[in-house]
């Protein structure tokens, strides 16, 4: 957790202020999405699933995600995927680091030839799409994603690794 924590907070430090830029959330709104976030953070054992977006989607409910998801459509161009409904290739099964995605909210879904398709719910962070483009090699076609998709896939991709680990 400790490795990731500057990834953590570069990530949801950029998609405020890139969510205040668009106008999608107000400046006070996104201090009290920030403080909570700390305030969940420095007590959540599970740190790495706290993420700004979820605050201000879910619990503040200061972000409308379908007016994020429209913005990523329109103005940079991205395709909508819910990940949930994809059929995750074994190829990217093993080496999925799930400790990034969540601190990024993004997934890569898929992979052919030399191209890897991520889903994101995290496009607007510049320090999201940096960590997964520099990590990845070949090309990167990003998809815009819900936090809600997500973060189920997440789940259950993780209770299938525990699964699969203790038979």
């Amino acid at each position: 957790m400790a490795s990731l924590k500057p990834l953590i907070m570069r990530a949801n430090r950029l998609l405020g202020a890139s969510l205040v830029e668009k106008g999608l959330v107000s400046i006070d709104d996104l201090d009290e999405a920030n403080d909570r976030l700390l305030e969940l953070m420095s007590t959540d054992s599970n740190t790495v699933q706290v993420n700004l977006l979820s605050i201000l989607v879910g619990e503040k409910q200061s972000v409308n995600e379908n007016e994020l998801l429209e913005l990523l459509v329109e103005e940079y161009g991205l395709g909508l995927v819910d990940v949930r409904d994809v059929e995750y290739p074994d190829s990217l099964k093993k080496g999925l680091d799930t400790k990034a995605c969540w601190a990024t909210l993004t997934v890569p879904f898929d992979h052919v030839e030399d191209t890897t398709y991520l889903a994101s719910a995290y496009y607007l962070s510049p320090a999201a799409r940096s960590h997964w483009e520099e990590k990845l090699e070949g090309h990167v076609v990003w998809y815009a994603a819900t936090v809600e998709s997500l973060s189920d896939f997440l789940d259950k991709f993780e209770a299938a690794a525990a699964i699969s680990a203790t038979s």
